[in-house]
């Protein structure tokens, strides 16, 4: 082999190395690419708790079969209704007609159906063994309900009494009965923190350790933690004592948790809720394990509440950030 013919051998296996490290190279940028979009993505799912528009429909008229619309425009994948929210739909369709609605409105959009939020069905836990009967029997509907739409769980309340002795067995045999018929439907029942004892994070634990039943859990909501309210018998209204510590409140109701609700209320200049921090809740879900839906739920009065609905959706991502 000539001289010149050893020149144009070298240069052609550097011409070789240079081209096989560069494909190296740009495949290596784009799984690290790939990587950071992965690792960027919420260690969670996003859904909009239906009471976070509550005054749109109520107060504004908006049909809330609107609801998936609207909640997909948003940037949302699942829906928490809220079921006296359709109570004149019910009246004027029939119950099983507004459900149907709901799940063909729900498949058009594309949406997940995750929840159904349920008030105004009797008090779980009544002191009266006939009163908490006839509440499980109203909760029934709403469980094939949620069944029928695909969801997971109904959230519940646990009012009746805010005595500590006859509420810790009057709630467990509600919550009991309930979650036998549930559990016929695999759908779970959830107690969200929402006054009174089921704001008291060790009594409801106690409660729902007492059940002791795999569908019947509890769902964190970052606020509510009134525990008794000046009018005594009223379950809403002013607040005489809150539960001391809402961070410890959440991560213990978190061994539990088979849904999660971030509350907000207003936000200072860096967009940060004023009351809650957020991202000190999150890194609590996160170590909980929990990688389910976290439900969107503005309760504020100030930014109207498609911003404030904005707003915490935006703070839930920047928080996501944060976390460990």
């Amino acid at each position: 082999m000539n001289y010149t013919n050893l020149k144009e051998l070298s240069l052609y296996i550097i011409m070789l190395l240079f081209v096989a490290s560069s494909c190296k190279n740009s495949t290596n940028t784009a799984a690290e690419q790939k990587e950071k979009v992965v690792t960027s993505a919420p260690f969670f799912k996003l859904s909009l708790a239906q009471w976070s528009l509550h005054k749109t429909f109520n107060d504004q008229g908006v049909d809330p079969f609107k609801f998936a619309e609207m909640s997909k425009a948003m940037g949302f994948e699942g829906l928490e209704y809220v079921n006296h929210l359709y109570a004149k739909q019910i009246e004027e369709l029939g119950f099983d007609t507004v459900i149907d609605s709901l799940k063909s409105l729900s498949e058009k959009n594309g949406m997940q159906n995750v929840l159904i939020m349920v008030d105004n069905e009797g008090d779980l836990a009544d002191p009266d063994e006939d009163v908490r009967d006839a509440a499980v029997e109203n909760h029934k509907k709403w469980i094939d309900a949620a069944a029928k739409l695909g969801a997971h769980a109904i959230r519940v309340n646990t009012f009746g009494t805010n005595d500590p002795e006859i509420w810790k067995t009057a709630v467990v045999d509600g919550l009991k009965k309930l979650s036998m018929y549930a559990a016929t439907k695999n759908i779970n029942v959830l107690c969200e923190n929402h006054g009174w004892l089921s704001s008291d994070a060790e009594k409801l634990m106690q409660a729902i350790t007492a059940v002791n039943m795999t569908n019947c859990g509890t769902l964190p909501d970052f606020g509510n933690w009134c525990t008794k309210r000046k009018d005594k018998t009223a379950k809403w209204g002013e607040c005489e004592e809150v539960y001391p510590d809402k961070y410890k409140g959440t991560a213990l109701m978190m061994a539990a948790a088979k849904a999660v609700s971030a509350k907000s209320y207003d936000f200072d200049e860096n967009g940060n809720e004023t009351t809650i921090d957020y991202t000190k809740m999150l890194q609590i879900v996160k170590d909980a394990g929990y990688t389910g839906f976290v439900g969107v739920e503005y309760e504020g009065s100030r930014l109207d509440e498609t911003a404030g609905t904005k707003a915490t959706k935006d703070l839930l991502l920047k928080a996501a950030k944060e976390v460990k």
